[in-house]
């Protein structure tokens, strides 16, 4: 299968910038099995999406391949990408994407989050060593596929369920500033339970919880998706660790009362949904 979007590089000349007075969405991207990128039919409905998306002058990813005690601010510099999975196919090893860093949100981001009584009095702290991993990249590479849009990372921290909400109300303000806030995750995802061969349909467990999901987020009860380890059906069965969940968290905060669209549905590998959220 011929790859999809084996090397980026954003032009030289390229300058982005959101409409003038243009409110940004925020998105919950399900990102899935990261051979996506080499497979153009199974990232389709991902392109396409990309094609719709309003054009941001910069983008700010929470993945759930990065996770830390508290939030941090990943490379305002130039890093080779992470790729962070193993025994997978060569070509996987050889995707670059090289789109500009959003050094500037940097400050402005340690701004926003000074508040937060998780942040603690030294402020929001910075890991310039830390690249993009595979839940920036691969979310990026079917929406932005020039590479031309700039890209900042912040960590996901490891906190309660309603600071993560209040993390992406902390982030909000950056939507009217051209920002897009991209949240990676995966709405179902247990890899014990993965039929890596594609030849079964999703089980019972996980169409209820993607169901659940999906009608708990239209009608923004942003309270019982955070409660939803308590009231989710067969939470710990679609999540035995919530790593790809708590993103979710951080872009229904970002999103607030806006409009919930669901551009990406389906599954793949049998249990793990494909549901993508655009709140705005």
């Amino acid at each position: 299968m011929p790859p999809l979007l084996p090397t980026v590089s954003a032009p030289a000349s390229v300058a982005p910038s959101g409409a003038a007075g243009q409110r940004m969405p925020a998105v919950f991207f399900g990102h899935g099995a990261p051979t996506r990128v080499l497979d153009a039919q199974a990232g389709h409905d991902f392109i396409q999406w990309g094609k719709v998306l309003p054009r941001p002058r910069a983008v700010l990813v929470v993945s759930a391949h990065w996770e830390s005690g508290a939030v941090q601010i990943g490379t305002t510099t130039t890093r080779e990408l992470i790729y962070d999975f193993y025994r997978f196919p060569d070509e996987m090893y050889r995707v670059r994407y090289d789109a500009p860093v959003a050094a500037d949100l940097a400050p402005r981001v340690q701004a926003l989050l000074r508040a937060m009584p998780q942040v603690g009095p030294s402020g929001v702290t910075r890991a310039d060593s830390r690249g993009w991993d595979h839940g920036v990249w691969t979310a990026l590479m079917p929406l932005f596929p020039q590479a031309d849009v700039p890209v900042l990372q912040i960590s996901l921290p490891s906190w309660s369920a309603d600071a993560l909400l209040r993390l992406g109300r902390e982030l909000a303000p950056l939507r009217d500033e051209g920002v897009l806030i991209l949240a990676s995750g995966n709405a179902t995802h247990n890899l014990g339970r993965v039929d890596f061969q594609g030849r079964t349909p999703p089980p019972s467990w996980a169409v209820e919880f993607d169901t659940w999901l999906a009608e708990t987020s239209a009608r923004r009860d942003w309270d019982t998706l955070a409660d939803a380890p308590n009231k989710a059906p067969a939470f710990r069965t679609n999540h035995p660790s919530v790593e790809h969940w708590t993103p979710m968290l951080v872009a229904a905060g970002a999103g607030g009362d806006a409009p919930v669209t669901f551009p990406v549905t389906g599954w793949e590998f049998g249990s793990l949904s494909r549901r993508s959220l655009q709140l705005g």
